[in-house]
């Protein structure tokens, strides 16, 4: 994968540097670049044909002049990033290293720069053609953007790439056990205290869920347990993450068909990947939150000593559950995570992401997560509008106790799936059971992992969930 873009403040730019800039003749930057009368035809003519944007090509760079029109106010900020994410291919192209940005106003100049870095992703750690790897086209902003807001912008990208990578690691490699020690790394490289149980602390800890769909697995299990402490933390309780960290799904005894289905079941733990993204883009940036994340870890096979449809496992917080279907797994793991929780940790708030239904998908495709929980309506209403701001967009979705009804069993307390519709909802439901409250769980199934390039969202995965977490827990 490629290196992350250097983000710099320059107190000029370089006249023979690439530029992206507003079409505003009061910009100082924009007047020095000394465009002739044609060139300014050129441009208002372009404008005109409500075009985004206009080049002037030279001999040794391109000025790129942004043309923003009435499309972009249904949301400006995503209009710039998309726009920065444009000019990757065209830098690449003509082999630039650098592009200067400079948009008028620090927002849109960080739009613009987020949406540029962030479309510059690409997973190419398995090439074997070195052409094939590419190199980072660094940004340069003026003054007008605080250091403050740059170092912000690029500790979040950086764990958006994180993210985005877990996602793409074959389980081959990112196995449970090897995703631990990823974990560990990242989050002890900003100062998170971090705890990995192994499978021994997790038979001690009688977590029935995890250890029941680890059965089939070669692999050990295992449960991450990241805390961001800092003196200042401005709320007493913590914010608690549990993300679902199944490396690979392969539906268990309940086996998966390949097509189209288990063949990208790698990314089944991109709730895990966003929930650790999020906590060290926390931390990185010193937000004075108090903040825990819970990964429990493991693959889902159909090998050795499997769970299987009929058995009744025993959760950690000693609620039994009959195993109607062994792909409903990651309900099981994350619903010991929630326990967990609500035993030891007292939060303010609980939160968590998973690829846990493909009724999410079906329902509203790649283009939002569907968020749903128990949690007031202000905090709700919060979180889709952070997904509106970062465009990690999420739809709340009811949350109503019938559907918890449908989980019952008639010979356990619950058992792991429902009926045949509202597959999202119920799973939602089931796991409230065992969170402390207040709950949000948000089910990423659609976004986290996409099969065409988007903008500035790479093919594969996407590391959906840190822009937003990070955003949110912000603003608490």
């Amino acid at each position: 994968m490629n290196k992350l873009p250097e983000v710099k403040l320059v107190k000029q730019f370089k006249s023979d540097q690439s530029l992206l800039i507003c079409f505003d003749e009061s910009n100082a930057n924009f007047k020095a670049l000394g465009l002739s009368e044609a060139q300014l035809n050129y441009i208002s003519k372009r404008k005109e044909a409500k075009k985004d944007l206009a080049v002037i090509q030279n001999l040794d760079h391109q000025v790129f002049v942004a043309l923003p029109g009435e499309e972009l106010k249904p949301n400006v900020a995503e209009w710039y990033r998309r726009l920065g994410a444009k000019l990757v291919k065209t830098l690449r192209d003509e082999n630039c290293s650098t592009l200067s940005i400079d948009l008028g106003k620090e927002e849109l100049t960080l739009a613009a720069t987020e949406g540029f870095v962030l479309g510059q992703y690409s997973f190419d750690k398995y090439f074997t053609s070195a052409d094939k790897a590419k190199k980072p086209i660094n940004v340069e902003l003026t003054e007008a953007v605080s250091a403050e807001a740059i170092e912000e912008l690029s500790n979040t990208n950086k764990f958006v790439y994180a993210a985005r990578t877990w996602v793409n690691e074959p389980q081959s490699y990112l196995n449970a056990t090897n995703f631990a020690v990823e974990i560990r790394a990242a989050a002890e490289s900003v100062g998170i205290e971090v705890d990995i149980w192994t499978k021994d602390k997790i038979v001690k800890e009688k977590m029935g869920g995890l250890l029941a769909v680890n059965r089939g697995s070669e692999v050990p299990p295992a449960f991450a347990i990241l805390k961001w402490n800092p003196k200042n933390a401005t709320n007493t309780k913590p914010v608690v993450l549990v993300g679902k960290g199944v490396v690979y799904d392969t539906g268990g005894l309940s086996l998966k068909p390949t097509a189209n289905s288990m063949d990208i079941m790698k990314c089944d733990m991109g709730g895990a990947a966003a929930m650790v993204g999020s906590i060290c883009s926390i931390a990185a940036n010193k937000l004075p939150k108090q903040v825990i994340a819970l990964i429990p870890l493991t693959d889902n096979r159909p090998g050795k000593d499997a769970y299987a449809p009929g058995d009744v496992i025993t959760m950690y917080d000693g609620t039994t559950v009959e195993v109607l279907n062994t792909d409903a797994e990651g309900r099981m793991i994350m619903a010991d995570a929630l326990a967990y929780a609500k035993k030891h940790l007292n939060p303010m708030l609980t939160i968590d992401a998973a690829t846990l239904t493909g009724a999410a998908e079906r329902a509203i495709g790649a283009h939002a997560s569907i968020a749903m929980g128990n949690a007031e309506e202000a905090s709700m209403k919060l979180l889709e509008e952070k997904g509106f701001e970062t465009f990690e967009r999420v739809v709340n979705f009811p949350f109503w106790d019938e559907y918890y009804e449908e989980m019952k069993s008639s010979i356990a307390d619950l058992k792991n799936i429902g009926g045949a519709t509202a597959g999202m909802i119920t799973a939602g439901k089931f796991l409230e059971h065992f969170a402390p409250k207040p709950y949000i769980h948000i089910d990423i199934a659609g976004p986290a992992f996409i099969n065409a390039e988007s903008h500035y969202l790479s093919k594969g995965g996407t590391g959906v969930g840190v822009r937003l977490l990070y955003s949110y827990i912000k603003s608490l």
